[in-house]
């Protein structure tokens, strides 16, 4: 199959689609069966079921080759499934061509026509339905206006930072009035500065328009942002779908605790030496407290009903601005990542230095079993 480029797609007409409504109303749902994408004998996507409600800002969220990207291309009608059918709110487009599927795609490379305006690369889709000069301008600089770029309409793209093409992207998609808006790391190629303030436009654009957002990712301090609720690939299939804090505060495998934040893993003989049973779990590093005084560091408090201890050697501590973080060789085996808040800077506390002895201790409740990293969760 020919994919068409990001400039085509992006100004194809659209055949038998309806207008979103305005407000939260608006959008549709996603609903994905035993979802399956193969090329030759690898298996991309393995049986993925998936609803996602109207009007969600929903975030897709794994490592590269994890399967995210490829269900998103499904989902446009980019690649065809190789099993499985994907229903639009409630009408199957399985095998619906692109521009027969109410969506519009923005993607990581803006592909804007650098001889065009603003304005007309946001009119260009419409100039292409033959919908009238009048209502394509006015809808035109309504899009811009949402994403506050009306001010610039007579610019050429190449006039602009790379925050404002992506919101001129944006705008093109918008201008459209899909009921679904898919996102592949739309925010991939801007720096850290400008992608975190994209973050909270982005979310906030969503809210105003209330369509469904389907977004893309492999950033999960970004997902964790602007999700309503995220699913976590891993080869090719979904370890868990959940909000923000549930993935967070409650990650079902192994897997999830360590892509979601830093994660501390307890297994084997270390979790019987720590909490006096076997079993697998997870320990944010922010849980943990350390003691540095001698008398704790001289003899830790043993583990009891309600919290732990365990003495330990500092072998680093790294200074991360807003925070530091200590790792500790534990004397019962293996290590833990401290991260401790420095809300009234370093002076507050006690320097601590590779070599020192301290106690960790932390509530026996702040240890959540999850799955072994040898095993996977279902994708429901």
């Amino acid at each position: 199959m020919v994919t068409p480029s990001p400039a085509e797609l992006a100004a194809a007409p659209r055949a038998d689609v309806r207008t979103a409504p305005d407000g939260p109303s608006g959008g549709a749902g996603i609903s994905l069966r035993g979802l399956r994408k193969t090329f030759g004998s690898a298996v991309a996507v393995d049986h993925v079921d998936l609803d996602i409600p109207a009007g969600e800002f929903f975030s897709m969220l794994g490592p590269s080759g994890s399967g995210k990207t490829t269900v998103l291309r499904m989902i446009a009608g980019f690649e065809q499934p190789t099993a499985g059918a994907i229903h639009l709110d409630g009408v199957d487009v399985t095998k619906t061509a692109p521009f027969g599927r109410d969506v519009n795609t923005v993607f990581q490379d803006y592909a804007l026509f650098p001889h065009m305006s603003v304005r007309e690369n946001v009119e260009y889709g419409l100039r292409v339905k033959k919908v009238r000069r009048a209502e394509r301008r006015e809808r035109a600089l309504e899009a811009l206006a949402r994403v506050r770029l009306d001010h610039l309409a007579d610019r050429k793209p190449g006039q602009l930072s790379g925050g404002q093409r992506q919101r001129v992207a944006l705008a093109r998609a918008l201008v459209n009035r899909p009921r679904v808006l898919l996102l592949d790391e739309p925010l991939g190629a801007l720096d850290l500065k400008l992608r975190r303030e994209m973050q909270v436009e982005l979310k906030e654009i969503q809210r105003e328009v209330g369509i469904t957002f389907i977004f893309v990712t492999h950033d999960q301090e970004e997902a964790l942002t602007l999700s309503d609720r995220i699913a976590i690939f891993n080869e090719g299939r979904i370890q868990q779908i959940a909000t923000p804090e549930e993935l967070y505060e409650r990650p079902a495998t192994a897997f999830v605790a360590g892509f979601v934040g830093t994660s501390n893993l307890l297994e084997d003989e270390q979790t019987v030496a720590l909490l006096g049973h076997g079993g697998t779990y997870n320990l944010r590093p922010e849980r943990i407290r350390l003691h540095r005084s001698a008398a704790a560091a001289a003899s830790p408090t043993p583990h009891d009903a309600e919290e732990v201890a365990a003495g330990g050697v500092v072998r680093e501590v790294i200074y991360l601005g807003s925070a530091t973080q200590t790792i500790v060789d534990l004397d019962a085996g293996g290590s833990l990542i401290v991260l401790e808040q420095n809300a009234l800077g370093t002076s507050d506390r006690p320097a601590t230095h590779r070599g020192d002895r301290v106690v960790l201790t932390w509530r026996r409740a702040d240890c959540v079993a999850v799955a072994p990293p040898t095993e996977s969760s279902p994708s429901a």
